[in-house]
């Protein structure tokens, strides 16, 4: 048995109930996207997606085709709308207490040990967009060599630094130091480091990032692998879950890449007859094109990956199954440059199951109970599996 997960980072299926307490009331990822800048989505919709509720098919050009597959939403209880909070949820980690966030930048307390631990100080120390906050504090980088920390409005400590002047390795170092730090009543899911590279006004070396990411409680992934089955990791996922659960992990650079990575480790197991988990995630949609309030170029991604899409349906063997989810919105026409309280999306597909609606699932940690109960994994955490429902 071979499951494969496919996560498009920040594609948002609407407000979820509790929007109002995030300021996301009206945030409708798809349908602003496709709204701003049509794509060709067939093979998206031939698996159900015109048949979400809420999607708005003749504004979002999104056909309204019959349903090949199975298609529901997911509903986060997790207090948040991050990657970790998103993705620790899936694999059955409800959190009861959101993750730290620093509006006002970190206390001294914690900059002073950031800064000791680096030797040379530091830059901002706001919440700031990426692309801007090397904009404006990228020639100081370069002239005194101190890193840029900024954070969002996510749980994040991010540390950029241009390759030329920092070298990765100790971008990395710098990171795990301040990993180390931010523990405790300053314990923020993840730190990441963002490298950039050229000259002004500079470009993210985003092949580059890395993210050190707290440690979660156990979860679906240790127990698919306590079970004997393989869990390989693409892309960041493993960077998520502090690399706990994982039998191989692969580095992507991009989307494309991802697929490419995806496809052929799942040819792979196919042809082996391995069974396991192989869980993607497709970050661009998120931070090339969410956090940079981009439709077009958001639009444009998801048309990519739609095309995509036959090839990967293709490799899915006959005992096997295919999850495309999303972890949080990012409305690429909503105010600001922060995430939105939205729905999962959630679409599944099997070689020859009957289509059908999945509903609205009461929780992420309903995808990590379906795949513990398809692989044969003891789960007695939160979750109610779809599982039957695929067959």
């Amino acid at each position: 048995m071979l499951i494969t997960i496919i996560v498009l980072d920040s594609v948002g299926a609407g407000e979820l109930p509790d929007a109002a307490a995030f300021g996301d009331v009206g945030a409708h990822t798809l349908n602003h996207t496709l709204a701003a800048h049509a794509a060709q989505l067939p093979n998206l919709a031939r698996l159900g997606l015109a048949r979400l509720p809420g999607i708005t098919t003749d504004a979002a050009h999104i056909p309204a085709v019959p349903a090949e597959g199975a298609y529901g939403r997911l509903k986060e209880v997790s207090p948040g709308k991050d990657t970790s909070t998103g993705h620790w949820e899936f694999m059955g980690v409800q959190l009861q207490h959101a993750f730290q966030v620093f509006p006002d930048g970190f206390p001294e307390e914690v900059m002073d040990r950031f800064d000791a631990a680096t030797g040379r100080g530091h830059l901002c120390n706001k919440p700031y967009s990426g692309t801007d906050v090397i904009r404006d504090f990228g020639p100081e980088h370069l002239r005194t060599g101190a890193p840029i920390v900024y954070t969002s409005a996510d749980s994040v400590f991010q540390i950029a630094a241009h390759e030329d002047v920092v070298p990765l390795e100790t971008l990395y170092a710098w990171c795990q130091a301040a990993r180390d730090i931010l523990q405790g009543p300053y314990a923020v899911a993840r730190v990441i480091a963002r490298p950039f590279r050229g000259e002004f006004p500079f470009e993210r070396a985003n092949e580059h990032r890395k993210d050190f990411s707290l440690t979660p409680p156990p979860t679906v992934l240790d127990a698919v692998k306590a079970a004997g089955r393989s869990v390989v990791g693409i892309g960041k996922i493993p960077d998520i879950y502090a690399h706990q659960g994982f039998t191989e992990e692969i580095h992507t650079d991009d989307n494309a890449d991802g697929i490419r990575k995806t496809l052929a480790r799942m040819r792979q197991a196919a042809q082996s007859g391995e069974s396991g988990l192989i869980f993607t995630n497709l970050v661009d949609f998120d931070s090339k094109f969410g956090h940079r309030r981009d439709p077009q170029g958001y639009s444009t991604a998801l048309g990519e990956f739609d095309r995509a899409l036959p090839e990967l349906l293709a490799a899915v063997p006959e005992n096997g199954a295919l999850l495309i989810l999303s972890d949080h919105g990012n409305d690429p026409t909503w105010h600001g440059s922060d995430h939105t309280r939205e729905h999962g999306l959630l679409l599944a597909y099997r070689p020859g199951m009957t289509p059908r609606s999945l509903g609205d699932r009461e929780t992420f940690a309903d995808v990590g109970a379906t795949v513990a109960e398809a692989l044969g994994a003891e789960w007695h955490g939160p979750g109610e599996s779809f599982w039957t429902a695929l067959n």
